[in-house]
């Protein structure tokens, strides 16, 4: 998904979610499990909490192509489970009319944890995420008034929406929080590790070498239990960025080249790797970082520039990264799209 500037109606639609930020309760909805080592969540959940209609109906509309310009495509369409909520297994998504988008389509799991979104991280609430793919015309190309539109003439989702939020005319905040709700219920937390974690299976020995190197050369930026610390870093893919990243968004030089830390967990399922999709492998990405330390690339401090590793060593990190994938979360049929 890509950020695009924000139409009038989209800046309103800002204001009034912003003016109604949630104050933090335990996650109110038995769609949302929360494990007991992960950290408290950043979206502040509402007291009334989540009904199942409500997380029902984002689900609808998650996977609706009413959302985009010609009703072809949907958020799932490029959020997709068999990924991890990631693009099927390319670079770039295809939007309305065969248009290609810029940036590689990030996994959507955990969100609830996030407290910025977009590999820039140009957005800083859940509630807001829908409007840039909706309205960017590289994805959905819909401005949000006409789809507010079409909500409102059909029939289905009339007696869907006054079902959760009262009759009356449909809004954008029900739009968006309806799809949030939806969303927040993708909780990853059932790979091996979490397993391990909670005494129910082992690792291997080669898992366990594996993890030990990866808390070495890695755990910094890619913490435990979410295996990311949401932070945005220049880890030197580059030394000239097309892309600008999170100095796009603060137009400041030291963020140009600084992108989001995305979480590893799932990673099996939502290559390519990078904003720009640039490495379809795991061992790629590996060797990125074996040999950005001894470039002259500008990086990240936090990246070990002496970081080396053996072929035995490597092995055993990719067998340990493995064990970050979550099996039953992308079959698990209550994420699934709905079958009418």
């Amino acid at each position: 998904m890509i950020i695009t500037q924000i139409r009038t109606v989209g800046i309103l639609a800002v204001l009034i979610l912003l003016s109604c930020r949630r104050d933090y309760i335990e996650p109110p909805s038995t769609r949302i499990i929360v494990p007991d080592y992960f950290p408290l969540p950043v979206y502040k959940f509402s007291a009334e909490g989540l009904s199942e209609d409500e997380i029902d109906l984002g689900r609808r509309l998650f996977y609706d192509p009413i959302l985009s310009l010609d009703s072809s495509i949907s958020c799932g369409s490029c959020h997709s489970q068999v990924h991890a909520f990631a693009d099927h297994n390319v670079p770039f998504s295809m939007g309305v009319g065969g248009a290609i988008g810029k940036r590689n389509a990030p996994a959507l799991f955990n969100l609830a944890w996030h407290n910025n979104f977009m590999h820039d991280g140009g957005i800083n609430h859940i509630e807001l995420v829908p409007l840039a793919p909706i309205t960017d015309e590289l994805e959905m190309n819909l401005p949000i008034q006409d789809l507010i539109l079409r909500l409102n003439r059909n029939k289905k989702y009339q007696a869907m929406f006054a079902n959760v939020y009262g009759a009356g005319t449909i809004t954008t905040s029900q739009l968006f929080k309806a799809i949030t709700s939806f969303q927040l219920t993708l909780v990853s937390s059932s790979a091996k590790y979490d397993k391990v974690l909670l005494g129910a299976d082992s690792y291997t020995p080669i898992e366990k070498r594996g993890h030990d190197i990866f808390m070495n050369s890695c755990g910094s930026c890619h913490q435990p239990p979410l295996f990311s610390d949401f932070s945005f870093a220049n880890n030197g893919l580059d030394s000239v960025f097309k892309d600008a990243g999170k100095g796009r968004i603060t137009q400041l030089s030291e963020d140009v080249g600084r992108f989001k830390v995305p979480s590893l967990r799932n990673i099996s399922f939502t290559y390519p790797y990078m904003h720009d999709g640039r490495y379809y492998t795991l061992r790629e990405v590996i060797d990125h970082y074996l040999a950005v330390g001894k470039s002259s690339k500008v990086f990240d401090k936090r990246i070990d520039v002496d970081l080396t590793l053996n072929e035995s060593e490597i092995q055993a990190l990719l067998k340990f990264l493995e064990t970050l994938n979550d099996y039953e979360f992308i079959k698990d049929k209550r994420h699934s799209e709905p079958k009418n």
